[in-house]
């Protein structure tokens, strides 16, 4: 891709708030120390907010507008244009300026079955034990008892409520229906606070699954009491046969070694970008592999069939509190059901994949996948990040 289509449509006409691994040499630290700070990308610059605050985490809870950015004196350590062509070709690489994920201390949340669509799929995969060979059949056998019946639900209503009970006596009752059109919304944890991936990085799948897909979503950025101060693209990295086995796999199904991508950076809530061009967005993914194999699909949310302020009142509340603010995953509408080797079998992955999700508002995220085992291992967490920013002297 060119350099320029990681960039939103508009490019620099909206707030755009990332977070970098800043090398020694352009650092201003007497420990000659590089490491992570909050950046802004602005007129072709990418500006240090590291005096403004250290971490992205209070950047987003500070309520920072770009007028404020504009009247500021922050330093420039480079160009977008090296930031983004460092990302790609050096990832992780601490000699080269790169995008890291544009979340660090807050949790990485995500809800599932939000769309019609992407239900159903969960409901083969419970039926048919995360066995692709046989989902087929179940599919059509769901299709036969459900049909369009639920395409226009609202969920937790009485009409719902009512369907549920047709279906627990047709014996096709799922846990992924009840949190499809129940009351109460799939909500878990993705990630771990500072492990998910950025642009250029690999992303990982688990060794153990031979069926498993990327899962492209737009990732709400939610400050500490609750707001939505803007939004960023994600891959919510899935192991369909594992989760298939049984919803108590979720955490092995989700969470792995760079299982979890997010970027390229977030676009904050201004006059040029609201919540309702969130709920508007057209998310593309393009798989290409090293087999000549592509794919090509759209995540419509449109089509989301809980509302995404919703979402956000089922993760945080008085019952539960996010005091560094945290990233929320939507939830996908693509199902990968075009076959990819044998017919029936549907999609999987292969190492090499190249994988980018986009919106037109909000850029282009691009990664390999390989397998969690053979990616480096997370080793700079919470820790790690304190002991740096004192290093650093930004504590």
């Amino acid at each position: 891709m060119q350099l320029e289509q990681h960039l939103p449509s508009d490019q620099y006409a909206g707030t755009l708030i990332g977070r970098a691994w800043i090398p020694a040499n352009l650092t201003k630290s007497t420990a000659n120390c590089g490491g992570p700070s909050p950046i802004w990308l602005n007129d072709s610059n990418v500006y240090d907010l590291s005096s403004l605050a250290p971490t992205c985490s209070e950047i987003l809870n500070k309520g920072i507008t770009k007028q404020a950015l504009l009247a500021g004196n922050f330093p420039v350590i480079g160009s977008v244009e090296t930031l983004i062509a460092n990302s790609i070709n050096y990832p992780c690489n601490t000699d080269y300026l790169h995008l890291l994920a544009p979340f660090d201390l807050q949790a990485i949340k995500a809800c599932g079955v939000t769309f019609v669509c992407s239900m159903i799929e969960r409901v083969i995969e419970e039926k048919a034990n995360g066995n692709p060979e046989i989902a087929k059949g179940i599919c059509s056998k769901i299709d036969e008892t459900i049909g369009s019946s639920i395409e226009n639900l609202v969920p937790g209503s009485p009409e719902a409520l009512e369907l549920k009970e047709v279906l627990i006596k047709e014996n096709m009752w799922s846990q992924y229906l009840e949190v499809g059109i129940g009351p109460y919304a799939e909500v878990f944890t993705k990630s771990q606070s500072m492990s998910s991936v950025g642009l250029g990085a690999q992303v990982g799948i688990h060794p153990i699954s031979s069926w498993n897909n990327p899962e492209p979503e737009v990732v709400l950025a939610v400050n500490n009491q609750g707001t939505i101060v803007g939004a960023t693209l994600g891959n919510d990295v899935n192991l369909r046969d594992v989760e298939g086995r049984s919803a108590l796999l979720l955490g092995k199904a989700k969470d792995n070694n760079a299982s979890c991508s997010i970027g390229p950076f977030i676009r904050l809530f201004d006059e040029t970008f609201t919540l309702n061009d969130v709920k508007s967005t057209q998310v593309t993914l393009k798989v290409k592999g090293d087999d000549g194999y592509e794919l090509e699909a759209t995540n419509d949310m449109t089509q989301i069939s809980r509302d995404i302020e919703d979402l956000v009142a089922q993760t945080i509340s008085t019952s539960h509190q996010y005091p560094d603010g945290f990233a929320l995953f939507t939830g996908t509408l693509f199902t990968p059901t075009q076959d990819r080797d044998e017919a029936g079998k549907g999609f999987t992955h292969k190492p090499d994949d190249l994988v980018v999700i986009s919106a037109s508002k909000l850029g282009a995220l691009q990664n390999k996948v390989h397998f969690s085992d053979q990616i480096p291992p997370w080793e700079f967490g919470i820790s790690a990040l304190i002991k740096n920013l004192a290093q650093r002297n930004l504590l």
